[in-house]
């Protein structure tokens, strides 16, 4: 464990070492191990040979990974040479595209927002166009992870989509793509002197921008916060080093997250740097919700057993699995869980989320009508929660009793709030953190 780097979340990072394809499945073969590998190997002959309609191995072989590991987990997968290299760009923050933040309504995809400078933007995309095609291609119920394949590619080469806005007639825009670059961090200086960072996903940029920003707002504040919100609402999460690094801006030094894998030597301890960016004592608010996962609840869950922040907004998504890339050379890599994390205090979120200190909801009309976030507990094949770090269980075992919990546990979710919303002036939840803060000040206020 300790030679990689780590993932938490969906999107995914390097291990440092490649594992060459024979070490990886020849080392350790037994008798056993070696007829089963000759069993699948006869299987993919037959195939490839009696099939009804012609079927290279090479596809064979590559569904045949991904069923192996898909049943493992809902984490672990294999992905081939053109995923990996995804994966990598998504981490890295930059990839040849468009320059669109992108959701779905209605089964079309929607644009939220075209990023300012980019190929997008300068083509004159605009909030809440809807892509109803993609080079001829009708994008009717096409799955959001395939548009954002085909709209990506090498920069300098052209995509056509097909625009549908308000009540006019739909018409193409042909865009040529370039190198873009994802910032991961948004942020700005509110009133009385508070803070607002929203980070959208945990990159290997994210740390350098976020402490960037709180320099800067710092120094716009007059030298001192008095207050911070930090918004983790819909951040699918990223790298676990990237998640230690945020939480330590807000903390002086001391545990972020531990992790426990299937040996000894894969447990380890994340500790926050002890400098920290901003003052300690500044009151802070956590914004979480059920779209809020992995590298996101690690940090919701640091500085809420910290006592650094108090955590508003609904539950999190509950993804408490540690997953590790093994590049396999020239065939793609391997994406397996390799361990569970626990927050400072012992706990294991695996299936369960991080509960709010404050539960607040999104009003109705800025959820997105009609969604349905399924959390980790319902996915196929999640892990039970495994009780807390020092081995105590907390799940019961009894049907009826686990269902009636999973029952009270579903009622604490709600619809995602739309995408579109956050951090602007109509964000409901936004305003309830800042009220929440200025109260506070002001019972510092009166202290002093």
């Amino acid at each position: 464990m300790k030679h990689a780097r780590i993932l938490v979340a969906g999107v995914v990072a390097a291990a440092l070492v490649a594992i060459p394809l024979a070490v990886a499945v020849g080392a350790r073969l037994d008798k056993n191990s070696a007829t089963d590998l000759a069993l699948i190997e006869g299987v993919i002959r037959l195939v490839e040979h009696d099939y009804v309609h012609p079927i290279g191995a090479h596809d064979l072989t590559k569904d045949a990974l991904k069923g192996m590991l898909n049943r493992l987990d809902p984490h672990s997968d294999y992905m081939d040479e053109q995923e990996y290299r995804e994966s990598q760009s998504n981490i890295s923050g930059e990839f040849g595209g468009l320059g669109i933040e992108i959701s779905e309504q209605g089964g079309v995809p929607k644009v939220i927002a075209p990023i300012d400078g980019t190929p997008a933007a300068r083509a004159g995309l605009q909030p809440g166009d809807l892509i109803v095609s993609i080079n001829g291609e009708s994008a009717q119920g096409m799955n959001l992870d395939k548009v954002v394949r085909v709209l990506r590619g090498k920069p300098g080469t052209n995509v056509t989509i097909t625009i549908a806005r308000g009540n006019k007639e739909p018409f193409d825009v042909t865009i040529t793509r370039s190198i873009i670059k994802v910032a991961t961090v948004k942020s700005k200086l509110l009133p009385n002197s508070i803070g607002y960072a929203r980070v959208t996903e945990f990159g290997e940029a994210t740390p350098a921008d976020l402490k960037q920003a709180l320099l800067k707002m710092n120094t716009e504040a007059g030298g001192k916060l008095k207050g911070m919100v930090l918004d983790l609402r819909n951040d699918p999460g990223g790298l676990l080093t990237s998640a230690v690094a945020v939480a330590g801006d807000f903390l002086k030094g001391g545990t972020v997250v531990t992790i426990k894998g299937r040996l000894a030597t894969d447990n380890e301890s994340y500790q926050a740097d002890s400098s920290g960016t901003i003052e300690p004592t500044a009151p802070m608010v956590v914004l979480i919700n059920g779209a809020s996962a992995s590298a996101s609840e690690i940090v919701a869950g640091a500085l809420q057993d910290r006592h650094r922040a108090t955590i508003m907004g609904t539950q999190s998504f509950g993804k408490g699995s540690v997953q590790t890339i093994i590049p396999l050379n020239g065939h793609g890599a391997l994406r397996l869980t390799t361990a569970l994390y626990y927050t400072p205090g012992g706990r294991s979120i695996q299936g369960k989320g991080i509960t709010p200190d404050v539960v607040l909801e999104a009003p109705k009309d800025q959820q997105i009508a009609g969604a349905y976030m399924p959390h980790e507990s319902a996915l196929r094949g999640a892990f039970h929660n495994p009780g807390t770090l020092d081995g105590k269980k907390t799940d019961k075992k009894d049907a009826t009793q686990a269902a009636t919990a999973a029952a009270a546990t579903k009622a604490k979710y709600s619809a995602p709030i739309k995408a579109d919303l956050i951090g602007t002036d109509k964000d409901a939840q936004l305003k309830a953190a800042l009220d929440y803060l200025a109260a506070k000040l002001g019972a510092v206020a009166k202290k002093i």
